[in-house]
């Protein structure tokens, strides 16, 4: 697959996710989209999908390759699990925890709040004993 194309598609990918179009995530995936990738503006699909807690779209990405703890954006997004802690997205969470992703992460490069700082300013009980669980 040529570069154009390839960057093309993952720009449709990043979107697709960001919008929760789930089946749209899929195709994108099959077609040859890089589920490690990120748009012009460095937001990651795996991000997106998991700040909007759609935890298919999530399991998707983690499964073509995604990596559960890329940063997303330039300083102003985090990590997908602070992400999906800071709006209680349960599902999201248990998906990301599932296939690796650290539970007390900072984001920021380290700086940042945790998952389990972010779920706990929600408040979402169930995503802080997600976390708690998890050794956050």
């Amino acid at each position: 697959m040529n570069r154009r194309r390839r960057k093309k598609l993952a720009r449709r990918l990043v979107w697709a996710a960001r919008l929760g179009h789930t089946a749209e995530v899929g195709a994108l995936l099959r077609a040859g989209a890089p589920a490690q990738t990120y748009d012009s503006e460095g937001s990651t699909p795996l991000y997106a999908a998991a700040v909007h807690g759609d935890a298919a779209a999530v399991r998707l990405l983690l499964a073509a390759g995604a990596l559960p703890d890329t940063e997303s954006g330039q300083g102003d997004e985090g990590t997908p699990l602070c992400g999906a802690a800071c709006w209680g997205h349960d599902g999201a969470v248990r998906e990301l925890l599932a296939h690796g992703a650290d539970p007390g992460l900072r984001e920021d490069g380290g700086d940042g709040r945790s998952p389990l700082e972010w779920a706990r300013a929600g408040p979402y009980p169930e995503t802080v004993r997600l976390l708690e669980e998890a050794g956050a």
